[in-house]
Protein backbone atom coordinates (compact mmCIF):
# COMPACT_ATOMS: atom_id res chain seq x y z
CA UNK A 1 0.00 0.00 0.00
CA UNK A 2 1.09 3.59 -0.58
CA UNK A 3 1.42 4.32 3.15
CA UNK A 4 4.01 1.53 3.30
CA UNK A 5 6.11 3.04 0.50
CA UNK A 6 9.58 3.86 1.79
CA UNK A 7 12.19 6.35 0.64
CA UNK A 8 14.31 3.41 -0.51
CA UNK A 9 11.42 2.25 -2.70
CA UNK A 10 11.30 5.68 -4.34
CA UNK A 11 15.06 5.78 -4.83
CA UNK A 12 15.04 2.25 -6.27
CA UNK A 13 12.32 3.22 -8.74
CA UNK A 14 14.43 6.15 -9.89
CA UNK A 15 17.52 3.95 -10.22
CA UNK A 16 15.59 1.50 -12.39
CA UNK A 17 14.23 4.28 -14.59
CA UNK A 18 17.65 5.90 -14.87
CA UNK A 19 18.75 3.26 -17.35
CA UNK A 20 16.45 4.71 -20.01
CA UNK A 21 15.93 8.26 -18.74
CA UNK A 22 18.79 10.75 -18.53
CA UNK A 23 16.83 13.87 -17.56
CA UNK A 24 15.88 15.38 -14.21
CA UNK A 25 13.71 13.59 -11.68
CA UNK A 26 11.48 15.93 -9.69
CA UNK A 27 10.27 14.24 -6.51
CA UNK A 28 7.08 15.63 -4.94
CA UNK A 29 4.83 14.68 -2.05
CA UNK A 30 1.46 13.94 -3.62
CA UNK A 31 -0.79 13.58 -6.64
CA UNK A 32 -2.06 17.17 -6.60
CA UNK A 33 1.52 18.44 -6.45
CA UNK A 34 2.30 16.35 -9.50
CA UNK A 35 -0.69 17.74 -11.39
CA UNK A 36 0.37 21.30 -10.68
CA UNK A 37 4.10 21.04 -11.38
CA UNK A 38 3.45 19.00 -14.52
CA UNK A 39 2.26 22.25 -16.12
CA UNK A 40 5.60 23.93 -15.55
CA UNK A 41 8.36 21.35 -16.09
CA UNK A 42 10.41 20.88 -19.24
CA UNK A 43 9.82 17.84 -21.42
CA UNK A 44 12.99 16.22 -20.07
CA UNK A 45 11.72 16.14 -16.48
CA UNK A 46 10.09 13.09 -14.90
CA UNK A 47 7.92 13.72 -11.82
CA UNK A 48 7.93 11.03 -9.13
CA UNK A 49 5.34 10.97 -6.34
CA UNK A 50 6.90 9.98 -3.00
CA UNK A 51 3.62 10.08 -1.02
CA UNK A 52 5.11 11.86 1.99
CA UNK A 53 7.33 14.77 2.89
CA UNK A 54 9.82 12.52 4.65
CA UNK A 55 10.02 10.22 1.64
CA UNK A 56 10.89 13.18 -0.59
CA UNK A 57 13.70 14.29 1.67
CA UNK A 58 15.13 10.82 2.29
CA UNK A 59 14.83 9.60 -1.31
CA UNK A 60 16.66 12.68 -2.59
CA UNK A 61 19.44 12.02 -0.08
CA UNK A 62 19.58 8.34 -1.08
CA UNK A 63 19.79 9.18 -4.79
CA UNK A 64 22.63 11.58 -4.08
CA UNK A 65 24.48 8.86 -2.17
CA UNK A 66 24.15 6.72 -5.28
CA UNK A 67 25.79 9.46 -7.33
CA UNK A 68 22.65 10.69 -9.11
CA UNK A 69 22.87 14.48 -9.35
CA UNK A 70 19.87 15.09 -11.62
CA UNK A 71 17.46 15.03 -8.70
CA UNK A 72 15.29 17.82 -7.28
CA UNK A 73 12.74 17.54 -4.47
CA UNK A 74 9.89 19.88 -3.52
CA UNK A 75 8.10 19.69 -0.18
CA UNK A 76 5.46 21.71 1.62
CA UNK A 77 6.83 24.11 4.20
CA UNK A 78 4.04 23.13 6.63
CA UNK A 79 4.91 24.53 10.07
CA UNK A 80 8.66 24.37 9.44
CA UNK A 81 8.74 28.10 8.79
CA UNK A 82 7.18 28.79 12.18
CA UNK A 83 9.75 26.46 13.76
CA UNK A 84 12.65 28.20 12.01
CA UNK A 85 13.56 25.16 9.92
CA UNK A 86 14.88 25.53 6.36
CA UNK A 87 15.51 22.95 3.65
CA UNK A 88 18.72 22.85 1.66
CA UNK A 89 19.07 22.19 -2.10
CA UNK A 90 18.31 20.05 -3.92
CA UNK A 91 15.21 19.93 -1.69
CA UNK A 92 13.13 23.08 -1.96
CA UNK A 93 10.05 24.16 -0.03
CA UNK A 94 6.94 26.13 -0.85
CA UNK A 95 6.94 29.84 -0.02
CA UNK A 96 4.07 29.36 2.42
CA UNK A 97 2.55 26.36 4.22
CA UNK A 98 1.82 24.53 0.95
CA UNK A 99 1.08 25.09 -2.73
CA UNK A 100 -2.59 25.84 -2.05
CA UNK A 101 -1.57 28.72 0.21
CA UNK A 102 0.80 30.03 -2.45
CA UNK A 103 -1.94 29.88 -5.05
CA UNK A 104 -4.39 31.69 -2.78
CA UNK A 105 -1.85 34.52 -2.38
CA UNK A 106 -1.43 34.87 -6.14
CA UNK A 107 -3.58 36.47 -8.81
CA UNK A 108 -5.07 33.04 -9.41
CA UNK A 109 -7.50 33.82 -6.58
CA UNK A 110 -8.66 36.94 -8.41
CA UNK A 111 -9.16 34.89 -11.58
CA UNK A 112 -11.27 32.34 -9.71
CA UNK A 113 -13.33 35.05 -8.01
CA UNK A 114 -13.99 36.57 -11.42
CA UNK A 115 -15.37 33.19 -12.53
CA UNK A 116 -17.27 32.10 -9.43
CA UNK A 117 -17.94 35.34 -7.53
CA UNK A 118 -20.83 37.75 -7.91
CA UNK A 119 -19.20 41.11 -8.55
CA UNK A 120 -21.65 43.17 -6.50
CA UNK A 121 -21.59 40.72 -3.61
CA UNK A 122 -17.78 40.57 -3.68
CA UNK A 123 -17.61 44.36 -3.51
CA UNK A 124 -20.15 44.48 -0.67
CA UNK A 125 -18.27 41.83 1.30
CA UNK A 126 -14.92 43.56 0.88
CA UNK A 127 -16.38 46.93 1.83
CA UNK A 128 -17.68 45.43 5.08
CA UNK A 129 -14.93 42.95 5.95
CA UNK A 130 -11.82 43.79 3.94
CA UNK A 131 -10.42 41.76 1.07
CA UNK A 132 -11.64 38.20 0.65
CA UNK A 133 -8.04 37.01 0.66
CA UNK A 134 -7.41 38.61 4.05
CA UNK A 135 -10.72 37.39 5.49
CA UNK A 136 -9.93 33.82 4.47
CA UNK A 137 -6.44 34.10 5.95
CA UNK A 138 -7.72 35.40 9.28
CA UNK A 139 -10.12 32.48 9.64
CA UNK A 140 -7.73 29.79 8.42
CA UNK A 141 -4.80 31.03 10.49
CA UNK A 142 -6.66 30.11 13.68
CA UNK A 143 -6.54 26.45 12.62
CA UNK A 144 -2.87 26.72 11.73
CA UNK A 145 -2.08 28.29 15.09
CA UNK A 146 -3.78 25.41 16.88
CA UNK A 147 -1.81 22.93 14.76
CA UNK A 148 1.42 24.64 15.79
CA UNK A 149 0.45 24.64 19.47
CA UNK A 150 -0.52 20.97 19.21
CA UNK A 151 2.88 20.13 17.75
CA UNK A 152 4.88 22.11 20.29
CA UNK A 153 2.94 20.72 23.26
CA UNK A 154 2.74 17.17 21.95
CA UNK A 155 -1.06 17.26 22.08
CA UNK A 156 -1.52 15.05 19.00
CA UNK A 157 -4.74 16.82 18.01
CA UNK A 158 -6.64 15.47 15.02
CA UNK A 159 -7.47 17.91 12.22
CA UNK A 160 -8.69 15.29 9.76
CA UNK A 161 -11.93 16.08 7.90
CA UNK A 162 -12.41 19.30 9.85
CA UNK A 163 -15.90 20.76 9.38
CA UNK A 164 -15.09 24.43 8.86
CA UNK A 165 -18.76 25.39 8.63
CA UNK A 166 -19.10 24.49 12.32
CA UNK A 167 -16.95 27.42 13.44
CA UNK A 168 -16.72 29.81 10.45
CA UNK A 169 -19.49 32.39 9.98
CA UNK A 170 -20.99 31.77 6.55
CA UNK A 171 -21.58 35.46 5.84
CA UNK A 172 -18.53 37.17 7.35
CA UNK A 173 -15.99 34.29 7.31
CA UNK A 174 -15.02 35.10 10.88
CA UNK A 175 -13.74 32.12 12.86
CA UNK A 176 -15.19 31.35 16.28
CA UNK A 177 -11.99 30.18 17.95
CA UNK A 178 -13.59 28.56 21.03
CA UNK A 179 -15.92 26.56 18.77
CA UNK A 180 -12.97 25.54 16.61
CA UNK A 181 -11.04 24.28 19.64
CA UNK A 182 -14.12 22.43 20.88
CA UNK A 183 -14.53 20.74 17.51
CA UNK A 184 -10.89 19.65 17.31
CA UNK A 185 -10.96 18.42 20.91
CA UNK A 186 -14.09 16.40 20.17
CA UNK A 187 -12.25 14.36 17.55
CA UNK A 188 -9.01 14.02 19.53
CA UNK A 189 -8.26 11.68 22.41
CA UNK A 190 -7.20 12.46 25.98
CA UNK A 191 -6.60 16.21 26.03
CA UNK A 192 -5.19 17.51 29.33
CA UNK A 193 -4.95 21.23 28.48
CA UNK A 194 -8.02 23.37 29.31
CA UNK A 195 -9.73 24.66 26.19
CA UNK A 196 -9.87 28.23 27.50
CA UNK A 197 -6.09 28.31 27.95
CA UNK A 198 -5.54 27.02 24.42
CA UNK A 199 -7.94 29.64 23.02
CA UNK A 200 -5.92 32.36 24.76
CA UNK A 201 -2.69 30.95 23.31
CA UNK A 202 -4.16 30.94 19.80
CA UNK A 203 -5.25 34.57 20.08
CA UNK A 204 -1.88 35.62 21.47
CA UNK A 205 -0.03 33.78 18.73
CA UNK A 206 -2.17 35.31 15.97
CA UNK A 207 -1.37 38.80 17.25
CA UNK A 208 2.37 38.07 17.01
CA UNK A 209 2.36 36.78 13.42
CA UNK A 210 3.97 38.97 10.78
CA UNK A 211 1.23 37.78 8.42
CA UNK A 212 -1.73 35.46 9.02
CA UNK A 213 -0.61 33.53 5.94
CA UNK A 214 2.38 32.30 7.94
CA UNK A 215 -0.05 30.00 9.79
CA UNK A 216 -2.49 29.15 7.00
CA UNK A 217 -2.88 25.59 5.75
CA UNK A 218 -4.07 25.67 2.14
CA UNK A 219 -6.80 23.08 2.60
CA UNK A 220 -8.42 25.21 5.31
CA UNK A 221 -8.18 28.36 3.19
CA UNK A 222 -9.79 26.73 0.15
CA UNK A 223 -12.61 25.22 2.20
CA UNK A 224 -13.32 28.56 3.89
CA UNK A 225 -13.31 30.31 0.50
CA UNK A 226 -15.83 27.74 -0.70
CA UNK A 227 -18.05 28.57 2.29
CA UNK A 228 -17.97 32.23 1.30
CA UNK A 229 -18.75 31.50 -2.33
CA UNK A 230 -21.70 29.29 -1.42
CA UNK A 231 -23.21 31.64 1.14
CA UNK A 232 -21.98 35.20 0.79
CA UNK A 233 -20.39 36.38 -2.45
CA UNK A 234 -20.66 33.59 -5.00
CA UNK A 235 -22.40 33.60 -8.36
CA UNK A 236 -25.03 31.06 -9.42
CA UNK A 237 -22.34 28.58 -10.51
CA UNK A 238 -20.86 28.49 -7.00
CA UNK A 239 -24.02 27.50 -5.11
CA UNK A 240 -22.75 23.97 -4.48
CA UNK A 241 -19.02 24.36 -4.95
CA UNK A 242 -16.87 22.27 -2.61
CA UNK A 243 -13.24 22.31 -1.56
CA UNK A 244 -12.11 19.69 -4.07
CA UNK A 245 -13.66 21.39 -7.08
CA UNK A 246 -12.52 24.83 -5.96
CA UNK A 247 -8.98 23.60 -5.33
CA UNK A 248 -8.88 22.23 -8.86
CA UNK A 249 -10.09 25.56 -10.26
CA UNK A 250 -7.39 27.41 -8.34
CA UNK A 251 -4.67 25.07 -9.61
CA UNK A 252 -5.87 25.52 -13.18
CA UNK A 253 -5.84 29.30 -12.75
CA UNK A 254 -2.30 29.27 -11.34
CA UNK A 255 -0.28 30.07 -14.42
CA UNK A 256 3.39 29.97 -15.26
CA UNK A 257 3.42 33.75 -14.96
CA UNK A 258 2.24 33.54 -11.35
CA UNK A 259 4.60 30.68 -10.50
CA UNK A 260 7.59 32.65 -11.76
CA UNK A 261 6.97 35.24 -9.05
CA UNK A 262 7.47 32.72 -6.26
CA UNK A 263 10.62 32.16 -4.22
CA UNK A 264 10.21 28.44 -4.90
CA UNK A 265 10.62 29.06 -8.60
CA UNK A 266 13.50 31.50 -8.15
CA UNK A 267 15.56 29.28 -5.86
CA UNK A 268 14.95 26.00 -7.69
CA UNK A 269 15.54 27.54 -11.11
CA UNK A 270 18.79 29.12 -9.92
CA UNK A 271 19.92 25.72 -8.65
CA UNK A 272 19.00 24.02 -11.92
CA UNK A 273 20.93 26.62 -13.89
CA UNK A 274 23.96 26.24 -11.63
CA UNK A 275 23.92 22.45 -12.02
CA UNK A 276 23.07 22.61 -15.75
CA UNK A 277 20.01 20.38 -15.37
CA UNK A 278 16.58 20.83 -16.88
CA UNK A 279 13.65 21.83 -14.71
CA UNK A 280 11.16 24.60 -15.55
CA UNK A 281 9.88 25.58 -18.98
CA UNK A 282 9.79 29.14 -17.66
CA UNK A 283 13.28 29.67 -19.01
CA UNK A 284 11.66 30.05 -22.42
CA UNK A 285 8.90 32.35 -21.20
CA UNK A 286 9.52 36.11 -21.10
Amino acid sequence: MLRDLSASDVANEISMLRGSFKGTFLIVEGVTDCRLYQKFVEDGVNIIIAHSKDNVRRSVAECQKRGDRRIVGIVDKDIDGMLGKKRQPPVFETDLHDMESMIMCSRALDDVLAEYGNREDVEAFEKAHGSIRDAVARAASAVGALMYISYRRGMNLSFKDLDHEYFVNRRTLEADIPKMVTLVYSQSMGQMYPKAAIVDQIRSMLKDLDSPWDAVRGHDAVDILAIGLRNSFGSYNANRIREGELGGALRLAYSLQYFKKSELYASSDAYAREKSIGLWISRRVP
